[in-house]
This record gives structure tokens, C-alpha cells and sequence, in this order.
């Protein structure tokens, strides 16, 4: 199979595609793959790294408030497609796959444009611009939540959850002694994102005395950006400082009790995993999207939110509390939401689209 596929600008897009890229490998050893992201964002680094043809174009979203600068992003649209034509026809794809972000948008419309099957996945519970702009110049739609197929045609809407669950139900449990945790004590899991927040950060901080005494111990992820900030601070005894994990499905697996952001892709590695997780949405997303997310698992009682703005050291010790002494008030709520196959569906829905005759 030859898959043009193309994601951009976040992890919550970057590792889903990659998901979809490595199931296609497993299934078809011989594929070929020409992934086209944007010149500035973090697929530019990421991709390349996994040996994958990377293309990029120069492409930038829509401001509501930088209004001049949206004429510049119109140029590169259209500069955009311009390339996308040429790099699709030389590469002759059998099927082109968008996986979120503005970047997909001039590739799929002008694979679209040239005679090629299309296939758009989206990972949140609401589509962004770039997939409901999309939606006429794709053969079909994949979702991530049962709740996303009502803001999509339903003869070609999909629902397949997230690829990234089935490559997180593969990783192998990591062993709590190598991060310098003891191996019998239950442990919480605390993390907002690769690069992580200020606002949530210093509310952690603060929150961080709370647990001093506490029967558990606290893996507390800064990200990056704070770590030697934070790092430099007190602690309780039972609360280590890391700035950032590779491969964090590892850990989730011998996590007792999760805080964390609501991005999709983390969703469905703590639905996979089957984690009780207390949500703390990002509110400085487009469309609030992450708490629509959140909102998804909570109304179901499979997970127990904590806004941003209401985050302090008691609200968030008596939730991690509730969870330690009683986990299963969330975990079999959150085998509702399990597809522990969505690569392999995704898989077949490309499958099902791609002529090989042609």
C-alpha cells in the first residue's frame, strides 16, 4: 500500500498518525509512507525521527485577532496546495489519510481535487475547522468518540476510537524502582502535557504540601519548559520531580490514580489501560475542546473532573483520595468507552477504501 498521510502541530495528532503508520506496516510490511507536515511545528522533528519521507509545507491557522496576518495564511493555502498536487502525483498514493490540523486541510482537498480516496480521523469529541472544512473532500470519517458522529454525514462516519489505545495496550509495564519509586506503595500519576502550564503548575506546587503523610507516592511530571524551575523547590518525602517520561504508557500501567489533561490521544490511552483519572481540561484550547472531552468520560461516572480554576490542594488531595481507597467508582464505567482494536479498524477502513487495481 502506498499511504500519503499527513497531522501537524500537536501530539494529539502526531502520534495517532503514527499509530495508523505502524499498524499499516504490521498488516502490510511493504507499504510506502510520504508524510507531509507544517516547516515550524513539532512533526518537522518527531517524523524523521522514525526513518519516515517527510515533506513539509509553510502553512499557519486562522487568528480571530491578528486579522492581517490571516492574509499571509490564505497565501500559504494556496502556495499549499499548489505543492500538495505535486508531491501526491509524483508519489501516486493509493489512499491520503489527514489526522488533524490545519495542514491537512491543502492536502486532502487537493488529493481530493486529483481523483485519490481520502480518509480524515478525528480524535476529540468535536471536529476542529480543519475536519468540518474537510468533510466534503473525504471518502470517510473516523472518530474517536461515540458523541463525534453527530457532527458528521452518518453514511460515511466511522467510529473506531483512537489508534494510539491498541499501541499503548502493547507496551510493556515499567518497573516503579527505576524512576526511584518503591515497588509496593500505590502510586499517583500527576501530568499536564509535554511542555505543561504555569498556571497549573504553580497550582500543583501549592497543592504539593497536601501530600505529605499520604499512604502513596506522587510522580510529579513538570514538563520540560518548568522542570529547573520547579525541580529547585521543597517537596514531601513521598513526592518525586521528574521533568518529562518517555514512553508514559509504561508508567500509566502501574499508575493506582491519574491527573491529567483531557487531550484525546491521553484519553484513550487512560481508557485502554483502564486508569482512574481525575480530568483537569486545559482551558486554553480551541473550543474548549479538551473539557467536551473530559465531559465525555465524567457524564458516564469513568472519570471525575477538576477544573483549572478550582484546582488547590484540598479539592485535588480528597479527589486523588477517593480514587486511591476506591478505585472501581470509575473503572468499569471506563470499560464502556473500550476499543482495544482501533488501529486495526482504522486499518480496515483504509483497507476498505483503497483500489489496488487502479
Amino acid at each position: 500500500m502506498k499511504v500519503v498521510i499527513s497531522a501537524g502541530g500537536t501530539g494529539g495528532h502526531i502520534y495517532p498518525a503514527l499509530a495508523i503508520i505502524n499498524k499499516i506496516k504490521e498488516k502490510e510490511p511493504n507499504s510506502e509512507f510520504l508524510y507531509i507536515g507544517t516547516h515550524n511545528r513539532m512533526e518537522k522533528d518527531i517524523v524523521p525521527k522514525y526513518n519516515i519521507p517527510f515533506e513539509q509545507i509553510e502553512i499557519y491557522g486562522f487568528s480571530k485577532t491578528k486579522i492581517f496576518r490571516n492574509f499571509k495564511s490564505i497565501s500559504c493555502i494556496i502556495k499549499g496546495i499548489k505543492k500538495c498536487k505535486k508531491l501526491i502525483k509524483e508519489f501516486n498514493p493509493d489512499i491520503v489519510i489527514g489526522v488533524g490540523g490545519y495542514v491537512t486541510v491543502p492536502v486532502i482537498y487537493s488529493a481530493k481535487k486529483l481523483g485519490y480516496k481520502t480518509i480524515i480521523h478525528e480524535q476529540n469529541s468535536i471536529p476542529g475547522k480543519s475536519n468540518k472544512f474537510l468533510i466534503k473532500y473525504t471518502d470517510n470519517i473516523l472518530v474517536s468518540f461515540p458523541s463525534s458522529i453527530k457532527y458528521f454525514p452518518e453514511d460515511k462516519t466511522i467510529f473506531t476510537g483512537n489508534p494510539c489505545s491498541e499501541e499503548a495496550i502493547k507496551k510493556e509495564a515499567i518497573d516503579k524502582t527505576t524512576l526511584g519509586l518503591h515497588k509496593d506503595k500505590k502510586l499517583v500519576l500527576i501530568v499536564m502535557g509535554s511542555l505543561g502550564s504555569v498556571k497549573a503548575n504553580n497550582a500543583l506546587y501549592k497543592a504539593m504540601e497536601s501530600f505529605d503523610g499520604k499512604n502513596y507516592e506522587v510522580l510529579y511530571v513538570t514538563g520540560d519548559k518548568f522542570y529547573e524551575e520547579y525541580s529547585k523547590r521543597k517537596y514531601p518525602s513521598n513526592v518525586k520531580v521528574v521533568p518529562f517520561i518517555n514512553e508514559m504508557t509504561r508508567v500509566m500501567k502501574v499508575t493506582d490514580v491519574m491527573v491529567s489533561r483531557a487531550g484525546a490521544s491521553t484519553l484513550s490511552e487512560i481508557i485502554s489501560l483502564n486508569v482512574p483519572t481525575i480530568l483537569i481540561p486545559s482551558p486554553y484550547v480551541a473550543n474548549n475542546h479538551q473539557y467536551k472531552n473530559a465531559m465525555d468520560l465524567v457524564n458516564e461516572n469513568a472519570a471525575l473532573l477538576l477544573e483549572e480554576k478550582d484546582l488547590n490542594g484540598k479539592n485535588l488531595t480528597d479527589k486523588i483520595d477517593e480514587l486511591v481507597k476506591n478505585p472501581n467508582i470509575v473503572k468499569e464505567n471506563l470499560k464502556k468507552f473500550e476499543i482495544n482494536d482501533s488501529a486495526s479498524k482504522i486499518y480496515e477502513a483504509i483497507k476498505g477504501r483503497v483500489d489496488y487495481d487502479k
